[in-house]
Order: C-alpha cells, then sequence, then structure tokens
C-alpha cells in the first residue's frame, strides 16, 4: 500500500462547494453501465433540452415527455429512474444539499435508495465525490476490488463480503483506501463515471 500512495495521484477528493443532490443523481444515472464517452455525449443532449447547464430542474424534467428524454439517448429505465428521482427530489425524499451535510452516510444511502435506479453504489459515489466523505467504503465496486487484487498480489478479486471485512483496517478513512486503489489501475484523474 505504501508503494501505491508513492506513485499515484495524492488523494484530493474535496466536497463539492454547490452541491446541487437532484443534478448530481440525475447525471449519475445517465451515467450508469456505459462508457464515460457515450454517457457524456446522452448528458450533453439531456442537458441541451433544458437550456443552460444550470437549469436542470426537476419540475421540468416531470413535464418533458418521454420520448423527448429517450430521443436524447435515455434508455426507458434511465428516462422513468430519472423522472422517479424528480418527484422524489420535490417530495423531500431526496434531502437537499443543506440536509445531506446533516446526515450519516447510512441515513443518506437509506433515503437515496428509495429512487428507482439508485442503489448503494451511486449513493456511495455522492457520498465520496459529491460530499467528500471520508470514510466510505464502495465494497462492491469492481474497481477497489481490482485494484485491492493487485495492490496486494491476489489472483482472484475479493467478493464484496470479503472487500467489506478486509476494509475495516482503513476505517475511518476507508475513502482514502478506495481512491487509492482505484490509482492503482491507472495513474490518471479519477472520473466517478469511467
Amino acid at each position: 500500500m505504501a508503494a501505491l500512495i508513492t506513485r499515484s495521484l495524492r488523494y484530493n477528493i474535496k466536497p463539492v462547494g454547490s452541491l446541487r443532490p437532484f443534478e448530481a443523481l440525475a447525471e449519475s444515472i445517465a451515467y450508469q453501465q456505459l462508457s464515460g464517452k457515450a454517457a457524456k455525449t446522452i448528458w450533453e443532449r439531456v442537458r441541451a433540452i433544458y437550456g443552460s447547464p444550470k437549469s436542470l430542474k426537476p419540475r421540468d424534467v416531470l413535464a418533458t415527455p418521454d420520448e423527448r428524454l429517450r430521443a436524447a439517448g435515455l434508455s426507458a429505465s434511465k428516462t422513468r429512474a430519472l423522472k422517479d428521482l424528480a418527484a422524489k427530489t420535490l417530495d423531500k425524499t431526496v434531502p437537499s444539499a443543506r440536509l445531506l451535510l446533516k446526515m450519516s452516510d447510512e441515513e443518506i444511502i437509506t433515503r437515496l435508495t428509495t429512487v428507482r435506479g439508485i442503489g448503494r453504489w451511486t449513493a456511495e459515489m455522492l457520498l465520496l465525490f459529491d460530499l467528500g466523505r471520508p470514510d466510505v467504503w464502495p465494497a462492491t465496486d469492481y474497481g477497489v476490488q481490482k485494484g485491492f487484487a493487485k495492490t496486494f498480489g491476489r489472483r482472484k478479486l475479493p467478493t464484496p463480503k470479503q472487500l467489506f471485512r478486509l476494509g475495516e483496517k482503513w476505517r475511518p478513512y476507508r475513502s482514502v483506501a478506495a481512491w487509492y486503489f482505484w490509482r492503482a489501475l491507472d495513474q490518471q484523474k479519477p472520473n466517478r463515471f469511467d
């Protein structure tokens, strides 16, 4: 681990200054299970429906015909997920940025995973990359699993359950460990959607 840290970019995740949970989670939904390049193109088309980059609003998304979002490249399931996110943002199931800052990681995960298309991994990425939480351990993340195996010379990837247990040694800074396991796979600046 020390060798990995020495040759890697320095851990530099900081909380996003003006977090807009709806937009961050909407982008996460758009990027799911796609290459970064394809997802970026689709996300730009979706954003173009609403004009300026700061104008993505839940009410507008709910008012947008599904066909228009589909024409931008969103699948039917991602369109349903985006609309559910919009509805649950308006009914306050999705906490405001101010409330997120006061909530525990598990409280946030519990609330966000009630939204269609948002699982634990997506919630963990918001905690880690947007809120800058120091002790997020995405044990189901393939990159973290692979980086752990590479760092410690293991032929088999650890299961999420094994990795969760192994991650206890880095508590309360498991976000830092996850960051470095991603760095074990490439030495480029991380992209939360790659």
